[in-house]
């Protein structure tokens, strides 16, 4: 499963509470308590979920040397379906009508008839789904890194994570909370006692003909989210006007690059969203005519280095979620066993979030303004690439 080989994808939520002791034998009777085929689900169209053991999609051999490597927890979520398609029913609806309705005039059902033959093709869906024969499997990769009190859900999609975060709070009594830009914000501010700071800033207006204000965010008390498109631009600028190189907390370096993809929006919702794909999509022109026009980075393919580590990445800005990442280790062309590869995933969540603190420093409180001005400043200088372009 991805964390283990290959590329992962994931979203980040934070555990809040957590009851349960350090990982060991109770973690792994939970799982087994509520593997997949354990619970009942209250209706035949609603999914049946529940965790598997993380080696293949059948997988329920829950074992401590298995699944519990160091201080995480290693394992699978998976969703089973047993949806019957509508044209299906429908022709099973007709065929039980058909009986019904012979001596009618004109072969019309009468309410009462047509409520029993949908009574008959209910019975017939529960039966069906019983066999298997419309089951749809999948599966979400999960892994519970206890050291960093961290939960990584294998996917994007908002709707597999809230099934995955279901049932993990029902079966681990935990409580958890999205690792999101606005999110990562607010734990800055409140670690460098910048709380009161934070609460001032609203979204920043880049170029003179952009309106204030953000049509992707609620505009919620608390709710920062729009400074992961802000943080995107900035990277942007600062790897393009300051070199690949940045500096952060723990005096360390990140060089990297945009790649392969980019997504703009309109943030008025007027121009709408454009999605670019090239070797470097911040380099063409079409791109920079973007960023001229007020538009913000919500997606973008990155490159970064650090600690002799290379993560090629996909980063959706107000989620910070995480898509196709990539680790390579750089002049190591061994094997990686799954204790160094959950240690890299760990350094490569670090990456980002320090990466993050590293803008939160400047974006947070009384440097932002001058900042501003640069990217502004750089944003009025690519005019002559805009004239070439038209």
């Amino acid at each position: 499963m991805g964390f283990l080989s290959g590329t992962a994808s994931f979203q980040r939520f934070w555990v809040t509470k957590d009851p349960t002791p350090a990982l060991g034998p109770d973690h792994i009777k939970k799982l087994k308590k509520f593997q997949i085929g354990q619970l009942d689900k209250a209706a035949t169209d609603e999914p049946n979920v529940g965790f598997i053991a993380g080696a293949h999609l059948l997988d329920t051999n829950f074992a401590i040397e298995k699944n519990i490597m160091g201080d995480a927890l290693h394992f699978g979520v998976r969703v089973d379906t047993d949806q019957i398609p509508a044209a299906i029913k429908n022709a099973w609806l007709q065929m039980e009508l058909l009986p019904l309705t012979v001596d009618n005039p004109g072969g019309k059902p009468t309410k009462s008839q047509r409520e029993e033959a949908k009574e008959m093709v209910e019975a017939r869906c529960e039966e069906e789904a019983a066999t298997g024969k419309f089951r749809r499997m999948s599966q979400v990769s999960v892994l519970w890194d206890a050291s960093n009190e961290q939960i990584y859900v294998g996917s994007t999609s908002s709707s597999a994570s809230e099934v995955v975060i279901g049932l993990l709070e029902r079966a681990f009594e935990i409580e958890v909370e999205p690792v999101t830009s606005g999110k990562l914000a607010l734990n800055y501010a409140t670690e460098y006692e910048l709380i009161e700071d934070l609460y001032e800033i609203s979204p920043s207006v880049f170029v003179a003909e952009q309106a204030p204000g953000v049509t992707w965010w609620n505009g919620m008390a608390n709710n920062y989210d729009y400074v992961g498109n802000e943080f995107l631009l900035w990277l942007w600028w600062s790897f393009a006007a300051n070199g690949d190189a940045i500096s952060l907390h723990d005096e360390s370096e990140v060089s990297g690059m945009f790649a392969r993809t980019l997504t703009l929006d309109c943030p008025q919702g007027e121009f709408g969203k454009e999605t670019i794909s090239a070797i470097s999509p911040v380099a063409l022109p079409e791109a920079v005519l973007a960023i001229q026009s007020g538009k913000l980075p919500r997606k973008a393919g990155l490159t970064l280095i650090r600690h002799d580590h290379q993560y090629d990445l996909t980063l959706q800005a107000e989620t910070f979620s995480v898509g196709s990442g990539k680790i390579t280790a750089l002049g190591d062309q061994g094997d990686v066993d799954s204790h160094d590869r959950i240690k890299s995933i760990q350094e490569f969540s670090e990456t980002l979030d320090l990466l993050f603190d590293a803008f939160c420093e400047r974006r947070i409180g009384k440097n932002w303004k001058g900042e501003l001005k640069k990217i502004q400043e750089w944003l009025e200088s690519e005019k002559p690439l805009r004239r070439r372009a038209a």
